[in-house]
């Protein structure tokens, strides 16, 4: 059974940076998209950044040039820095894993919260 744990939210104040991570385990194979991804209260889930076959890279508009998303292969774990923390960024941020063409797991989600 393959498990995503994250790790690495809490309470910020805006314009600080906090690293969130995420490690599967379990028996994957070879993982296609590993993604963030968040859903702030009374909105829909979105995605924020994601690595595509274990190399290309993705972002939100919103997040861009803040946020970077990187992976340790060996150890099945996707990280994402994120920098210039401002409020609109406060939300439980989500670890996906998906390998094509129908496996998909989420993590239990991680709470970010930045203060003004």
């Amino acid at each position: 059974q393959v498990r995503l744990v994250e790790s690495g939210g809490g309470l910020v104040q805006a314009g600080g940076s906090l690293r969130l991570s995420c490690s599967a385990s379990g028996s994957i194979g070879s993982i296609n998209f590993m993604s963030w991804y968040r859903q702030a209260p009374g909105k829909q889930r979105e995605l924020v950044a994601r690595i595509i076959n274990g190399y290309s890279t993705d972002y939100a508009d919103s997040v861009k040039g803040r946020f970077t998303i990187s992976r340790d292969n060996a150890k099945n774990t996707v990280y994402l820095q994120m920098n210039s923390l401002n409020p609109e960024d406060t939300a439980v941020y989500y670890c996906n894993v998906r390998v094509l063409p129908t496996f998909e797991v989420w993590g239990q989600g991680t709470l970010v919260t930045v203060s003004s």
